[in-house]
């Protein structure tokens, strides 16, 4: 029988640095990956056979769970069909309908393969309809590896970033601002001194790259504010939080809290594909008409809305909108957070959380950090510990302290109780 670290060496051999996603290598917290052998609903198996609840869900998708029945089904019947045409097929449009139902507001939708495709086609599109060049992003939202996106902040307030990775040339970054999370006076002033040249503003509504860290309804309703008066357009980036925080995504919070908030547009990916590769980009009819065939931006991809992948996607959006379904899973995963922090609490161990829906985070600290720099002076050597103590008791949890964490509709009561135990026994052991 292979073992979990006989693959990996393996895998080193022919694959860079063994993965084929860099997350997956465990070097924030050191050790041996675990190769996954099968999912099935809460749970997942590696290589030697241990068995782990699955806090992953590969990365947000399994709202579901694993290997759900009616998903399943479809995929199945799809696959028997035809993987992919190269042409339109009736699912696609289905699919686009689902979206546009969930999300007020939005008008039309294209389907693309990843997140990283969906967030570079909304700024290329936000530029082109604006005719603008410059764009701001926020420190620790992740938007995919498109290369005017892997940009760290730069040394003074608003000013121009900086490549985080080597082959980005300075002048592909030269366009975009990077900014505090939750910093109403840095936004002010980029608009104040640039906001004739800014096309968008992109941001994380609830950043899932360095943890669980929500914008501020103040800081929302300003950047909407700022968005407005000077014709950039904000970009909700929803491929993590996106038909996971709620049914109507966390566009629909702010919205409750902010009278008549909308984004510009979103960008979603994740649960619409179920666990399949599939994203997409959404608008208004008149933004929108600037793609291509319609207009001069132009976007395409040889798999995007495959007939396998919007089956998948659009069954687990059809479920997700059963009665109860968010109002359970909201209540599960509150469950957990309240039952680590009390488990916390009781061994005199430091720790907060938060959550949204299926989306979760938590931070071995007093106070929940409100941007990138507060989450990085937490340190992540008790995380590290904590997350090998789980690892060992059957608890998967994401491999980095950055990451937000997802409970799916399969977790059980049991699980989060075996969970909170676990959890118990480790935090003593910090």
């Amino acid at each position: 029988m292979s073992t979990n670290a006989s693959l990996f060496e393996r895998a080193q051999r022919v694959i860079p640095g063994g993965v084929n996603s860099p997350v997956r290598a465990f070097r924030a917290v050191g050790g041996t990956p675990r190769f996954i052998t099968r999912a099935e609903g809460a749970y997942m198996w590696d290589a030697e056979g241990a068995r782990y609840i699955d806090y992953i869900g590969s990365w947000g998708p399994m709202i579901l769970g694993h290997g759900h029945p009616e998903v399943l089904e479809a995929v199945q019947k799809a696959a028997l069909d035809g993987f992919s045409f190269g042409a339109p097929t009736e699912r696609e449009v289905e699919l686009a309908e689902e979206i546009l139902k969930l999300a007020p507001g939005v008008e039309q939708v294209r389907l693309v393969s990843s997140g990283t495709e969906a967030g570079m086609s909304a700024i290329r599109l936000a530029r082109g309809y604006t005719g603008r060049s410059k764009l701001i992003k926020f420190e620790g939202c992740y938007h995919g590896h498109a290369d005017a996106l892997l940009v760290k902040a730069g040394s003074g307030l608003a000013t121009f970033g900086h490549p985080t990775s080597a082959g980005v040339p300075p002048e592909v970054v030269q366009h975009t601002l990077v900014l505090e999370y939750n910093n109403i006076a840095q936004i002010e002033e980029a608009f104040a001194t640039q906001g004739a040249e800014i096309a968008c503003v992109m941001i994380e509504p609830i950043a899932g790259n360095m943890n669980f860290v929500r914008a501020s309804v103040p800081f929302m309703k300003r950047i909407r504010e700022l968005c407005t008066q000077h014709g950039a357009l904000l970009v909700f980036d929803e491929v993590m939080s996106g038909f996971r925080v709620a049914l109507g995504s966390a566009q629909s919070i702010y919205a409750r809290e902010i009278p008549g908030f909308q984004p510009d547009m979103s960008v979603f990916g994740k649960v619409i594909g179920g666990g399949m590769p599939l994203a997409a980009f959404a608008a208004s009819r008149e933004i929108m008409s600037k793609l291509a065939p319609l207009g001069p931006v132009y976007q395409a991809g040889t798999l995007s809305g495959n007939p396998v992948a919007t089956a998948c996607g659009l069954t687990t959006l059809k479920l997700i909108q059963r009665p109860g379904f968010f109002e359970a899973l909201s209540t599960r995963t509150q469950s957990l957070m309240d039952g680590l922090t009390q488990a916390a609490t009781q061994a005199g161990v430091p720790l907060v959380a938060d959550c949204q829906g299926g989306m979760f985070g938590f931070f071995f600290a007093d106070t929940l950090p409100q941007n990138y720099q507060q989450v990085m002076a937490k340190g992540s050597g008790r995380f590290n510990r904590f997350f090998h103590l789980m690892l060992d008791r059957g608890v998967y949890f994401a491999p980095a302290m950055y990451e937000a964490g997802f409970v799916s509709a399969a977790h059980t009561e049991q699980d989060i109780a075996d969970t909170v135990a676990a959890a118990a026994e480790a935090f003593r052991q910090l």
